[in-house]
């Protein structure tokens, strides 16, 4: 990330209408179902905290805008802001603009990079995690920082799973969701078998009687695995599971029957490598 020299001030450029068209990006963050037909098709995604808008431009997205607290502009005095403006409001304006508190003061909002095709991800991975139907943004996120801990290369979606790069995503990734690579998995399911294809073993993670304790996989269904994910609650669909190579369980103690999707993600790839060099 480029930095400008201590004598250098970024303009700033002052908002105190919150229906100001200049910040029409921002408008309304807490409509999940506008904020879904606005950011994609408009190629953007917006970025919340100054740790994950420094993320996004470390990973090369560019900046359309910065919009941020009248209190915090010092925040962003290291930036090379470039041909994005930095716009500055108060609490009351910025709350009024987005429908939230920003409490911590910083905005961004990026441009969307192309995404790769999943044989593309698949041919620079040795491991990775398909998400089917994972539609709750809080969920997508903690598995995108869970992937990027724990040693996994690539996350591919099922065409029904929410963004990555929706704003509560990004944040709850912590900005991880940059730094892994993911793709579009189509058709669905029938792009398993391209998964298959390119050598990957697929493990459908299931609480069936039949599954497999994860601890128990050889080494050769270790080394290059596909971890498959359903939805919270209903689990994968038959015609997934179908599509799979082994059913793998994380065995419950206490009667519990199943983790939350992030934490079963986050235990299964923990296991996956756990032999691998530190």
């Amino acid at each position: 990330m480029r930095r400008v020299r201590q004598n250098r001030r970024v303009p700033i450029h002052p908002i105190t209408d919150p229906d100001d068209d200049r910040i029409a990006d921002y408008r309304a963050l807490t409509d999940v179902e506008l904020r879904t037909r606005w950011e994609p098709p408009h190629g953007l995604f917006i970025a919340e905290g100054e740790l994950v808008l420094r993320r996004a431009l470390r990973a090369g997205y560019p900046a359309r805008s910065y919009l941020v607290d009248a209190k915090r502009v010092d925040q962003l005095a290291d930036l090379d802001t470039g041909d994005a403006p930095v716009y500055a409001a108060t609490q009351d304006v910025l709350q009024r603009a987005t429908g939230f508190h920003v409490h911590r003061g910083v905005l961004a909002s990026f441009r969307r990079k192309p995404l790769p095709p999943a044989a593309e991800v698949l041919a620079a991975a040795r491991r990775v995690v398909i998400l089917e139907d994972v539609n709750n943004h809080t969920n997508l996120g903690a598995i995108f920082r869970a992937v990027a801990a724990l040693g996994v290369d690539a996350v591919l979606l099922s065409p029904t799973c929410a963004d990555p790069l929706y704003r509560r995503s990004v944040r709850v990734s912590m900005g991880e969701v940059f730094a892994i690579p993911y793709a579009k998995l189509e058709p669905w399911p029938d792009a398993l078998g391209d998964v298959r294809a390119a050598g990957f073993t697929v493990l459908a993670m299931t609480p069936a009687p039949d599954a497999v304790p994860i601890q128990r996989l050889d080494a050769a269904q270790r080394a290059r695995a596909a971890l498959l994910m359903g939805a919270e609650g209903a689990g994968l669909t038959r015609a997934a599971m179908d599509g799979s190579d082994v059913r793998v369980v994380i065995p419950m103690r206490r009667g519990v029957d199943s983790l939350n999707v992030a934490a079963a993600t986050a235990v299964a790839c923990w296991e996956l490598g756990r032999d691998d060099p530190a």
